[in-house]
């Protein structure tokens, strides 16, 4: 039952991805049906990312109250029902109010499933389930791109959410198997207790933590955005190969988080991720070199770097917290990075509007100290 469960959760990681990489896929088909402005992708995603926001900070309250196993259910089942509901859209409108129930169910669910592989699980675990959400995130472009060639850009989300359907009745079925972990829960992993965010803001360290997770998604989700735009504007790459060539860091942190899933038993969380921080800022150092072979080199090292640092911060919050704190603080966490992926992405692009594009190695350099410093405080406090 033990491998049966973690079975589950690898295809629950898979349904957290599959929804992530599908409006950046299909945004320039919808934009000319809709005959919008390029900009308003913009409006969606910021429309999803406050739902994840909102849910993350909720989480520990409906995680307590109902239990693990039935918010993923319910939060899958959420986001099945809002890309089925992006499929059907006549009007822009409708797709920024299907955008709230896709980000309440996606906040939810990173948030208890994340919670619960740290409290029942290993670090290599956490590693690799967090590479099968990167795994997710490759397979709907790829689904996108056949609707479009073959059908419509709403087809490709009513198939996406079709997976979603069946992964939900996967789930729904499999429910008694989340019984194997239930004295580890009794015994202080979900109690009902609620912490809130005044409480997780009065634990030493806790603060520091959410400073460095900002830090960290505000520097993922900057590489991710932008790296195609740096790759065309400093390299000289053509748009077409800046698109494919910039997509190498989705490879980068997907393989990272396999290989991690080795090693990370053996170092731990708090090395590995100082391990993560070093090898990223070698990339940043690399992709300051305007030429395509480092450039296209650094985004890949910086993607591998990135690899450990998310599902390690994540894997030693109730090592540092308490496993009675864990799911309150994690929920913070997610509502955190959310706010980094959400608004430091755009802040650059005001940057590089303003000023040049050849700034983003120092804009990263900036946010990956950060986190250094933020994770060292964290562990001293800890220790304290």
């Amino acid at each position: 039952m033990y491998l049966l469960l973690l079975a589950v959760i690898y295809l629950a990681f898979i349904s957290l991805g599959l929804p992530d990489s599908l409006l950046g896929a299909a945004w320039p088909t919808i934009r000319s049906a809709f005959d919008v402005p390029l900009s308003y992708m913009g409006f969606v995603s910021m429309i999803i990312a406050g739902g994840t926001i909102i849910s993350g900070l909720m989480s520990e309250r409906i995680t307590k109250r109902f239990g693990t196993r039935a918010v993923v259910v319910v939060s899958v089942l959420l986001t099945a029902v809002a890309l089925f509901g992006f499929s059907t859209v006549s009007e822009f409108y409708q797709l920024c109010l299907w955008g709230i129930p896709y980000g309440l169910g996606a906040g939810a669910i990173d948030a208890a499933l994340n919670n619960y592989v740290a409290l029942h699980y290993s670090s290599r675990h956490m590693s690799w389930l967090h590479c099968f959400w990167g795994v997710g995130t490759i397979i709907s472009p790829y689904i996108m791109s056949f609707a479009l060639n073959y059908a419509s850009w709403s087809d490709g989300y009513r198939w996406v959410s079709f997976i979603q359907f069946g992964i939900v009745i996967i789930l729904t079925v499999s429910l008694p198997l989340w019984k194997v972990n239930s004295k580890k829960q009794q015994s202080g992993g979900e109690t009902k207790k609620v912490l809130g965010i005044k409480g997780a803001l009065k634990i030493k360290g806790v603060p520091f933590l959410l400073i460095g997770f900002f830090s960290y998604c505000a520097a993922e989700s900057t590489t991710m955005l932008w790296a195609s735009s740096y790759l065309e504007g400093t390299a000289g790459v053509p748009k077409d190969e800046a698109a494919a060539l910039g997509s190498l860091f989705f490879i980068g942190i997907t393989a990272g988080r396999f290989l991690s899933g080795f090693i990370s038993d053996r170092l731990g969380d708090n090395r590995m991720i100082r391990i993560g921080i070093a090898v990223a800022l070698c990339g940043v150092a690399l992709i300051a070199v305007p030429t395509l072979p480092t450039a296209v080199a650094g985004f890949v090292i910086i993607g591998l770097g990135c690899a450990p640092v998310y599902p390690c911060i994540i894997h030693a919050t109730p090592y540092n917290f308490g496993a009675e704190n864990s799911q309150g603080i994690i929920g913070i966490q997610m509502a955190s990075a959310y706010v980094g992926s959400t608004f430091m992405p755009p802040l650059f692009g005001v940057i590089a509007n303003s000023i040049a594009l050849w700034l983003m190695p120092l804009f990263l350099l900036f946010f990956f100290v950060l986190l250094l410093v933020m994770i060292s405080v964290t562990e001293k406090k800890c220790r304290g």
